[in-house]
């Protein structure tokens, strides 16, 4: 499976790295640098969600999870380990594809970890003056055009995923957004996906942004409290 998804993968143009087991994946990902990992949960060694975690401490690269059940506690496990996506095996490569294209399309809205912030709108008519974008809730600041984040003046490290869902939030203050409409502006869903990964990257802000930042409106959806 690993090697002809790798294949896969080649023919779409991507250039593909793989390991055998989560030591060696660890390894490798300390040896060099990737814009994007795909983990399986069953992994020798050290399994997928453990590797996740070990990533997490020092990374904010955009995570993929494989596992061979959808609505096992597999999926729940690598969401809260600091996945940002999922996919169930057996899976189409189009759709994998799908899913890399859309975690790459979010990874764009984050700088890297220690290369400062991305690049901001360009200069020109019309272009906001750096005051006006940056909003206040509270004691939480997002600098919509440096892409950084601040909760009583400390930095927030946040993936892609997590500062895009920020951003959909911090578009609409007070407004609920339902899960759907979220799955698909985020998570460019053209289709109903799983509320879980919603669900989860939701318990993920509120760990790092303060618990009653992001209100939950039973049998809707959420809200950013103003």
């Amino acid at each position: 499976m690993r090697r002809s998804f790798a294949v896969a993968l080649e023919r779409y143009g991507y250039g593909v790295e793989v390991a055998a087991d989560g030591l060696a994946g660890l390894e490798l990902f300390r040896d060099e640098r990737f814009d994007l990992l795909i983990l399986d949960v069953m992994l020798p060694g050290l399994d997928g969600i453990g590797l996740c975690r070990r990533v997490r401490e020092t990374s904010l690269v955009p995570v993929l999870m494989m596992s061979a059940r959808g609505d096992g506690l597999d999926v729940v496990a690598g969401l809260e380990a600091g996945a940002d996506d999922y996919v169930v095996k057996p899976v189409d490569t189009y759709v994998l594809v799908a899913r890399i294209r859309s975690l790459l399309r979010r990874a764009t809205y984050a700088p890297a970890p220690g290369l400062g912030p991305g690049p901001g709108p360009t200069a020109g008519e019309g272009t906001p003056p750096p005051e006006e974008r940056v909003l206040v809730f509270g004691d939480l600041s997002i600098d919509t055009g440096g892409l950084e984040v601040t909760v009583s003046g400390r930095p927030v490290a946040l993936t892609p995923t997590e500062l895009k869902l920020l951003l959909e939030f911090a578009a609409h203050p007070g407004i609920v957004l339902e899960r759907h409409t979220l799955l698909r502006n985020v998570w460019d869903y053209g289709w109903d996906g799983d509320s879980r990964v919603v669900d989860l990257c939701v318990q993920r802000l509120r760990g790092k942004l303060g618990r009653d930042r992001i209100e939950t409106v039973r049998g809707f959806g959420y809200k950013l409290r103003r």
